[in-house]
């Protein structure tokens, strides 16, 4: 009798140790249910790549910090340094000023869906505002529409990257390399094309320095502007795109007048002036390649076949650099890139 007490006492221990067991481990389950739920719910409120992409970032422009929309919807641009980082990037718009983009860009220029805003001298804004965009983009030949383009479409987040290169400022070449590597990213960051922007920028500094590892530091130079068949003086430090160059790459201009501009088709300097400071180097930008007219004549005809300017160094030896032909309406980083590269090719010939 007292052995059956005895085994009835250790089985029930037994089922008391088990339940015991059983309880705990009840326990841990719950507390691993509750951790793996805790963890899902983490998981589930992370930002996905495209909740990741939008909302909003702060840049500065011309004006200051502004806020602007991440990978916004819709976009009109206005700035003609702007554009083919935008083709590059993808971005697609809904208005331009087709009248002053280059031909070449027909992904914007031949698309029905992108309107026409026309050019800087008339332009219809009123475009703008029937495209109700979430971004615009100004700078340069629209950077005095600023504040009107604001009041047209106040809900829209308007940036002004406009570089400064004009004769107010002390270091237009300063400011023309720092303000295209600038802006490339900060469209980068506001489309999301970060690494594409370092690319772009990189392959810039790189034609820089080939510029200046080619140029032997004594060579004079001169830059021109042809326009209906007339040869204009690009002055150096504010002459329209060389003039800057000047600073970047210490050239030695071979010419120097008061009252330099930038105005589009040069300064007035005649062929003789400059024929008798014979320049080693000729640098020309061809006007009517980009825009056309009834009168235009390819720049390499006007000066190659000038009576004036046949003797000097740079004809006689055919050291003369022709921009891209688009050059006029795309002064893009890409643009500036091939002419550095151009450049440099050709004074290590």
């Amino acid at each position: 009798m007292e052995m059956f007490k005895r085994f009835k006492y250790m089985i029930l221990m037994s089922v008391f140790v088990l339940a015991l067991a059983a309880c705990g481990n009840s326990e841990e389950s719950s507390e691993e249910t509750t951790e793996e739920t805790e963890s899902g719910t983490e998981e589930t409120t992370e930002e996905s790549p495209d909740e990741a992409n939008s909302g909003t970032i702060e840049i500065e422009d011309a004006h200051g910090t502004v806020e602007v929309p991440v990978n916004p919807e819709t976009v009109v641009a206005l700035d003609n340094r702007t554009f083919e980082t935008l083709g590059d990037f993808g971005v697609e718009l809904v208005a331009a000023p087709k009248d002053v983009m280059p031909a070449d860009l027909g992904y914007y220029v031949d698309d029905e869906a992108v309107e026409n805003i026309g050019n800087h001298r008339e332009p219809n804004l009123e475009v703008i505002a029937a495209a109700n965009p979430d971004l615009v983009i100004v700078g340069q030949r629209f950077a005095s529409y600023y504040e009107d383009i604001k009041e047209l479409v106040p809900e829209a987040t308007v940036i002004d990257l406009n570089v400064d290169v004009s004769e107010e400022t002390e270091t237009p070449g300063e400011n023309l390399v720092n303000g295209l590597k600038e802006n490339t990213t900060i469209l980068g960051q506001i489309f999301d094309k970060e690494a594409e922007a370092e690319e772009i920028n990189a392959n810039f500094d790189q034609s820089i320095e080939e510029v200046k590892n080619s140029y032997d530091g004594e060579s004079t130079v001169m830059s021109l502007i042809v326009s209906g068949g007339e040869t204009g003086f690009s002055a150096p430090h504010f002459g329209r795109v060389f003039g800057p160059m000047y600073e970047i790459f210490d050239w030695v201009p071979s010419l120097e007048v008061d009252s330099s501009s930038t105005d589009h088709q040069g300064d007035d300097v005649s062929v003789e002036a400059i024929a008798d400071s014979n320049p080693d180097w000729l640098m020309v930008l061809d006007r009517d390649a980009a825009v056309g007219s009834e009168d235009s004549q390819p720049a390499a005809d006007v000066i190659e076949n000038s009576a004036a300017l046949q003797n000097t160094t740079a004809v006689s030896e055919g050291n003369i650099v022709y921009a891209p032909a688009d050059t006029y309406t795309n002064e893009s980083i890409q643009t500036y890139t091939e002419l550095f590269t151009d450049m440099a090719e050709a004074f290590n010939q």
